[in-house]
């Protein structure tokens, strides 16, 4: 398995600059915190302009944190930002900003779990490490076990497999850990396998058993309608003003205007900011849903509710809380 697959890999990668030779352990670990349930097409613009802007974690954790969640955009989940933020802030206090390479050390990073200790170990430093993501887990599940999909929650054996799977050399290992990985991703892939491609179609037992359907399905994720979609609406506007956002801007989008200015903004809003509050007005919500998600950002860190003197107003917002911006 080891040679067919890694040949394939040699052959077919794609070309992406967190794989790069000259690519940093810090590049490395900002890819793995963006790929996290996002495709690769979203991630590499933002990717590229983060470490334009921030090429170590001593540069990122200079800046506010509410920077770290202006950059990254679009990319959804943006805890995941502050979580790299802080992650940053710990590199750079603790291990003189070199990214560690040692698991343990890595899973001490905020933000930092299983999957991307090893992840961050492998493919950064070239360590042997289980990695095991959605792509491994489904190439494991078909060739070996016949099944067309990984239960939803990993299991111990499949830890155990993989770990009997890994090549004994540190290199290797790294290597067939990323090779699997892109074949789940351009071959075997969840709904689409194409199986006259694949390097392991002679010894894959869902093949030779004649692809049997799942016995269950991954549990989908409802976007339309959704608080997440709410919050992420509003996080846009707050990410495209150029100053404090007033509450009562927000508010408006529930019934009319939606061009109101940034708080003590003279002249004309920006126009991304004017289309960040067409877009929360389209959404079709209310005053306490709107009051309930600015509560709901402000306590996962992501906005910063205040007065009217710029203090910082506890509370459900739109009591005593008059602006809404980026955290510090």
């Amino acid at each position: 398995m080891h040679a067919a697959v890694i040949d394939w890999y040699r052959r077919h990668a794609r070309v992406l600059p967190w794989r790069s030779a000259d690519r940093t352990a810090w590049a490395v670990m900002v890819s793995e915190f963006m790929l996290q349930q996002t495709p690769v097409g979203r991630v590499l613009p933002v990717w590229e302009e983060w470490l334009r802007r921030w090429p170590s974690p001593a540069d990122l954790a200079a800046e506010p944190s509410g920077e770290a969640v202006r950059a990254w955009g679009r990319l959804g989940y943006p805890r995941r930002a502050l979580r790299l933020h802080a992650a940053a802030a710990a590199i750079t206090e603790r291990h003189g900003g070199r990214v560690p390479d040692d698991e343990a050390d890595l899973l001490a990073l905020p933000g930092v779990g299983a999957y991307t200790a090893a992840a961050i170990a492998a493919f950064a430093h070239g360590r042997r490490a289980v990695v095991l993501d959605t792509n491994i887990r489904r190439v494991f599940s078909r060739t070996l076990q016949g099944q067309a999909l990984p239960r939803p929650s990993m299991t111990v054996a499949e830890s155990r497999l993989a770990r009997a799977l890994l090549p004994a050399d540190d290199a290797d290992a790294a290597e067939w850990n990323v090779a699997v990985m892109e074949l789940g991703a351009l071959v075997c892939t969840a709904r689409a396998p194409r199986c006259d491609d694949c390097p392991l179609a002679a010894r894959c037992t869902w093949l030779a058993a004649g692809r049997p359907a799942a016995d269950h399905r991954p549990p989908g994720q409802t976007w339309a309608g959704t608080t997440r979609q709410l919050r992420g609406a509003i996080l846009a506007v707050v990410r495209e003003a150029t100053e404090p956002v007033d509450v009562a801007a927000l508010l408006r989008t529930t019934t009319g205007p939606v061009d109101g200015p940034t708080a003590g903004s003279s002249g004309k809003p920006p126009v991304r900011y004017r289309r960040a509050l067409a877009v929360l007005a389209s959404l079709g919500h209310d005053d306490d849903r709107v009051r309930a998600a600015l509560d709901g950002l402000a306590a996962d860190g992501l906005v910063q509710l205040e007065d009217t003197d710029g203090v910082g107003a506890r509370g459900r917002a739109g009591n005593g809380v008059r602006t809404v911006r980026l955290p510090d």
